[in-house]
């Protein structure tokens, strides 16, 4: 039998930086402390090549419960739906009226960051109502 072990989400993006303390807001995440012998990332990221400067950052779950995000820069922009998704549960236990204020409230404060709202799919009978949002370099996920 195996452990459980830890997860890492990784985002493919232009600007890791932006995009990181986007989700950081998004999900109430902060930066980790820089590498030992650094001040900061910013005295971390000079030391680093030209090239590799603004490649990479990450944030963390301060609880520690949650999985650590990494963004890493690629050269080729996103051109299709994303494969994988994140669902912000930001309306878990919640049904009708209520469930659908709640998400659009978060919206709301998303789309203020510079999220982009994509659709609202009401509830149906079956399904509840969810949010199909995207962050600041289009990646798709959902208030759920």
């Amino acid at each position: 039998m195996t452990s459980v072990r830890q997860v890492q989400v990784t985002f493919d993006c232009a600007e890791p930086e932006r995009v990181a303390r986007f989700w950081c807001e998004v999900l109430g995440y902060v930066v980790p402390p820089p590498p030992e012998g650094f001040a900061s990332w910013d005295d971390f990221d000079r030391s680093l090549p030209p090239e590799d400067q603004g490649s990479a950052f990450a944030c963390v779950d301060p609880t520690g419960v949650g999985p650590r995000l990494f963004f890493q820069r690629v050269p080729e922009g996103k051109v299709v739906k994303n494969r994988v998704h994140l669902d912000v549960r930001v309306g878990t236990g919640l049904v009708g009226d209520e469930r659908l204020a709640t998400l659009e409230a978060e919206r709301d404060r998303l789309v203020a960051l510079g999220a982009t709202h994509v659709r609202t799919m009401l509830a149906d009978g079956v399904e509840e109502s969810c949010i199909v949002m995207q962050d600041v370099e289009g990646n798709e996920f959902d208030l759920d």
